[in-house]
């Protein structure tokens, strides 16, 4: 009796010290539809499948905008955070050694320059002099500075006020700013409301890349979990894209709180994928030379090197 409780007790212990070894992906994620592809894979369990597979975990946190994500992977509590392109590469030049492992798609419509509904501007030129909100160092921040060269303006012919997209509604509603930059959903939501209206969007000059990126060191120690990773958000994005946007709307509309209307334009604004494609890539070159030329950021970045192809292929993908 008292060796087979010793053999018990020997089995609970080596399972314990399995437990404890279990990598564990800690992702920074967004609460929006642009990356609707992520959420879609934890709530159908996307994730849970393909981390067991692999004897992983992981934990969620969520994020309102890509600065804040960069935030958590800089101060050691994510592994893993998805963004815009602009905030993913202004944090490998700031020093901290990520790369990108993964896309998850694009959409030039899925950001844009809004006023308020009672607003007599019509154009990019009709804003020469007046308050812009956006948030500095996000993905919008490139557009404005295309909108404002493509119409023959420069940035000293507008005030800049920097505020999260969080806090763009209440500014329009107050009348605080002229205008603003949303992403998708606050850029629909706040159109579908009529809260706002669209002056200009990314279409023709800005495809609007949204990645995920990891630590160097995680993603090198555990290359299989970040395969796994891969595999859960390409799962989603084939559901999503596979005639599944009526059940993506039952499924998410509570998380991101939009009717079926603003839900619906929300997923026609965008394309969701997992793939490097060439003009993904020549994007993201660019967005990175805007920001160096820019002095958006201090130090270059090798996009070939940054955006790390093999995890995808590992994946199977």
């Amino acid at each position: 009796m008292k060796g087979a409780l010793a053999a018990i007790a020997i089995a609970l212990f080596a399972l314990d010290l399995f437990a404890a070894d279990k990598p564990t992906l800690r992702i920074a994620a967004q609460q929006t539809p642009a990356y609707a592809s992520l959420w879609v894979a934890k709530e159908l369990g996307y994730f849970d499948e393909e981390f067991k597979k692999v004897g992983a975990t992981y934990t969620w946190n969520v994020f309102s905008a890509g600065p804040l994500v960069n935030e958590a992977l800089s101060s050691g509590s994510a592994d893993l955070g998805v963004s815009g392109d602009q905030p993913a590469i202004t944090l490998k030049s700031s020093g901290l050694d990520v790369i990108v492992v993964s896309n998850l798609g694009s959409g030039e419509r899925t950001i844009g320059l809004i006023a308020p509904p009672n607003s007599p501007f019509k154009t990019v030129n009709d804003f020469k002099g007046k308050k812009i909100a956006y948030g500095k160092g996000s993905t919008v921040h490139h557009l404005l500075d295309l909108l404002l060269k493509k119409n023959g303006l420069s940035k000293s012919d507008i005030e800049h006020i920097n505020l999260g997209v969080e806090d763009i509604g209440a500014a329009l509603d107050r009348g605080d700013v002229d205008g603003a930059l949303a992403w998708d959903h606050t850029l629909t939501k706040l159109i579908s409301e009529g809260r706002a209206r669209l002056i200009a969007d990314g279409t023709g000059i800005k495809l609007t890349n949204r990645v995920s990126y990891a630590t160097r060191s995680f993603a090198k120690k555990h290359p299989e979990v970040i395969a796994a990773y891969i595999r859960a958000i390409d799962r989603g994005a084939k559901w999503i894209e596979g005639d599944n946007k009526e059940a993506a709307y039952k499924l998410l509309s509570p998380i991101f709180k939009l009717d079926r209307d603003a839900f619906s334009k929300v997923f026609a604004n965008q394309k969701l994928y997992t793939k490097f494609y060439k003009r993904d890539i020549d994007e993201i070159r660019s967005v990175k030379d805007y920001l160096l030329k820019e002095r958006l950021i201090r130090n270059d970045v090798n996009i070939d090197e940054f955006i790390t192809l093999e995890y995808i292929k590992k994946a199977g993908i």
